[in-house]
């Protein structure tokens, strides 16, 4: 029977971090993928397991039976199973929530489901120490015991690390993974209540034989979130991907859906957005415009290809590299948005390493691979943007898109400062109507007098002029003031989540004592 306990151990081990995982993904589809979600979701686990540990310990010495460890961990695992059928109306209201930011039905959708892990997880924090009472026989032997069980506990967790992310999440789902560990915790303990109790226990089978596939089935139907015009969605190993449809438009949303990552409608090219405004990027350039002569250009976070759509339109000679992370977002970007471009090389990589990696220079870099209205920090370091400046040519601009507050500028001035600190010159551009800025890094020395310039010599077939012009007039229109001084980013230290959230809940708690003086 200790072998079926060491192998009962490694499981709960296992479905511990497995749980732990989904429950990320549970969270991050509608709250994002922040460290503050993370530290939520990892230190209230922690503690549920740590409780676990506590009681599984005392009930051990109180009944030191192999029945009662997998009679705990039969309820584990239907505590595991109910967590989707219950979280799923829960974060549909939360998903509403966040389009209306409504803050308070927010908060409590994210503390209610934080909750509803307690039981399994700590159910199955009990296992290690119950196992451990069981398996001593002799005291002098218990430190090897206790060393060996959490060991093999240890070694499930590392198996159940990587499992969700790999192959349960985008094969199943995150709702069914849940289910998936349930049913793996109820026959590793039927199998131990069978081997204990005989063959009277067998009946409990039907748990995960019949009860959940048939909520995998019948309970779990239907899309993750409510949105008005979805048309389709997805998991993949990195990302929950919408696609969003009205009036003839379609969006691509991820996770929160707190922004739209592309755009597409076949008759017309103008959206109004960050994509169309890295066509203005040549224009910063010491290098007279000529559209035929722009041949270049890199796109970090490709998404469905909306910029790279854009700018095969407008630059007839242009290869584009595009850079996008997550291969099932390149999937939905040729079925949904037209991204079927002779002109386009997808490569499926982490931007930044796929930049370090590359020997080609470009004329344009668009740097774009951000959640809003968080931005990976190892994309706004010094040491990132050297990558960037050696890869352009000689007269290559760089075109970043960055979130902002209404009245609160200070991520856009430590970007900027840290760019500065490798370019010799940057602009800043806000995009009208959205909380974006757009900042264009030049290679070589500049002025805003070649931004006049070359935006006078645009000239190019009637039917391309528009798009081109309007991104350009709107880049001259809306060109701001040389950013202030602000940190600069390094990869030992860029605080670049710790401003984003103080920013975010500055203009929450603005907008809500407006909203009650109003």
């Amino acid at each position: 029977m200790r072998k079926y306990l060491f192998l009962t151990v490694f499981f709960s081990g296992l479905c511990s971090l497995a749980i732990e995982m989904a429950a990320s993904r549970l969270l991050g589809n509608v709250f994002g993928t922040s460290n503050l979600v993370w530290a939520a979701i990892i230190g209230l686990i922690l503690i549920y397991l740590a409780v676990g540990y506590f009681l599984g310990g005392t009930w051990a010495d109180r009944s030191p039976r192999f029945q009662t460890l997998f009679w705990i961990l039969l309820g584990a695992s239907l505590a595991t199973a109910l967590v989707p059928v219950i979280s799923r109306p829960v974060l549909r209201l939360a998903a509403n929530a966040f389009d209306q930011l409504q803050i308070g039905i927010l908060l409590g959708s994210f503390t209610a489901v934080i909750i509803l892990l307690a039981i399994p997880m700590t159910l199955i924090g009990t296992a290690s120490p119950f196992a451990i009472r069981l398996a001593i026989q002799e005291t002098e032997n218990s430190g090897k015991v206790a060393g060996r069980i959490y060991a093999i506990s240890t070694l499930g967790s590392f198996f159940g690390t990587f499992l969700p992310v790999l192959i349960l999440i985008p094969t199943l789902g995150t709702y069914r993974t849940f289910l998936l560990l349930a049913g793996v915790l109820a026959v590793v303990a039927i199998i131990g209540l069978i081997k204990t109790e005989g063959k009277k226990a067998a009946f409990l089978l039907a748990i995960p034989l019949l009860l959940y596939p048939a909520l995998a089935l019948w309970a779990l139907p239907g899309s993750d979130k409510n949105t008005t015009g979805i048309i389709f969605e997805t998991e993949s190993g990195y990302n929950y991907i919408q696609v969003l449809e009205s009036n003839d438009y379609r969006y691509l949303r991820l996770n929160e859906g707190q922004g739209v990552h592309s755009m597409y409608n076949p008759n017309i090219l103008y959206y109004g957005g960050p994509w169309e405004m890295v066509l203005a990027a040549p224009f910063f350039s010491n290098t007279p415009f000529d559209v035929n002569q722009v041949k270049s250009m890199a796109i970090v976070g490709l998404a469905a290809g909306t910029t790279a759509r854009q700018a095969s339109l407008v630059y007839p000679n242009i290869q584009i590299d595009g850079i996008e992370i997550d291969p099932k977002i390149v999937e939905v970007g040729k079925e949904y948005f037209g991204m079927d471009l002779p002109n386009l090389n997808i490569i499926i990589q982490d931007g930044r390493w796929a930049l370090e990696q590359s020997d080609k220079t470009y004329q344009v870099i668009s740097v774009d691979a951000y959640r809003p209205p968080y931005i990976p920090a190892q994309m706004t370091t010094v040491e990132f943007f050297q990558t960037v400046y050696d890869h352009l040519e000689e007269d290559g601009v760089m075109v970043i898109n960055v979130g902002r507050a209404p009245d609160d500028r200070r991520l856009i001035n430590a970007l900027s400062s840290t760019i500065l600190a490798v370019f010799p010159s940057i602009y800043a551009v806000d995009l009208p109507g959205t909380f974006n800025t757009l900042l264009y890094a030049t290679r070589e020395s500049t002025t805003v007098q070649n931004l006049y310039n070359n935006f006078a010599r645009v000239s190019l077939a009637a039917e391309k002029q528009d798009l081109l012009l309007t991104a350009g007039s709107v880049a001259v229109a809306n060109l701001q003031p040389a950013p202030e001084p602000g940190q600069v980013f390094t990869d030992d230290k860029a605080p670049v989540e710790w401003i984003t959230n103080n920013m975010v809940l500055h203009f929450l708690s603005t907008s809500s004592l407006e909203g009650l003086e109003q």
